[in-house]
């Protein structure tokens, strides 16, 4: 069986020895061993315990643990599904980010929790894109007629034009940065979208409701044009609709 890549880097990260997170997930230090050089999966407490202490999320570093617990009829796919975005946990969108090593992708109208929880986001995007990894945001044009229907629709106003402003007000210090685009679109948003390689969170959206009140699917692409490959594959469409962003917001 292969290495388990994800969860040495890990290790290493947390700068904790193979005895500790041994010790912290109740197994002897030889399983530890077999998780990483032999790609072993773990008993899922077990499992749970060792990523807490690593400050990863187990089915990040354990695909199959998720896989092997689905209910019949459930798509391989997915990992997770939370009742809102904010009842999904935030170690979830650290990883999600955190661990992309190739692409991140993010698809909103405005989505400015993710500065609001982490005021070093801007930071990690400039330093995965020096690390070779493609960034990609896709901010709501705030003078589109979907992004002011949207507004009408959620009973906020031009709220929803102010947060897209915002947002972009957000992302414009990566403007110019090799390997990080910010571009602007007019679409309808169905749900907006962030990806991290193989991993994704979809946000879903519901008529007249702000989205951090809504369902959030937890997706890892395990089957070719399965709900991961849909949803990218929407992810491209509108970035091939959407236009570079300005350097600064328009005056109101």
């Amino acid at each position: 069986m292969a290495q388990n890549e994800r969860l040495r880097a890990a290790l290493l990260r947390s700068g904790k020895t193979v005895g500790e997170l041994a010790e912290t997930a109740g197994v002897d230090a030889k399983t530890v061993q077999r998780w990483v050089a032999r790609g072993r999966t773990p008993h899922r407490v077990n499992a749970v315990r060792a990523a807490a202490a690593l400050g990863e999320d187990a089915s990040y570093l354990w695909p199959d643990i998720e896989r092997g617990h689905q209910q019949p009829g459930t798509h391989p796919d997915l990992i997770a599904v939370y009742a809102t975005r904010a009842g999904a946990p935030l170690e979830t969108w650290r990883a999600l980010f955190e661990q992309a090593q190739q692409r991140i992708g993010i698809l909103v109208y405005a989505a400015v929790f993710l500065h609001e929880l982490w005021p070093e986001f801007n930071r990690l995007l400039a330093a995965k894109a020096r690390q070779g990894c493609q960034v990609t945001v896709l901010l709501g044009d705030p003078n589109s007629g979907a992004v002011r229907l949207r507004g009408r629709e959620e009973a906020f106003g031009h709220g929803i034009e102010t947060r897209c402003r915002q947002a972009l007000m957000h992302y414009a210090p990566l403007a110019g940065t090799p390997g990080i685009e910010v571009r602007q679109h007019g679409t309808t948003l169905y749900n907006s979208v962030y990806i991290g390689d193989d991993i994704m969170i979809v946000n879903a959206h519901r008529y007249g409701m702000n989205a951090y009140a809504t369902p959030v699917l937890h997706l890892r692409r395990a089957t070719e044009g399965g709900l991961f490959d849909g949803y990218a594959d929407s992810f491209e469409q509108v970035r091939r609709l959407s236009v570079p962003a300005p350097s600064q917001p328009p005056e109101e």
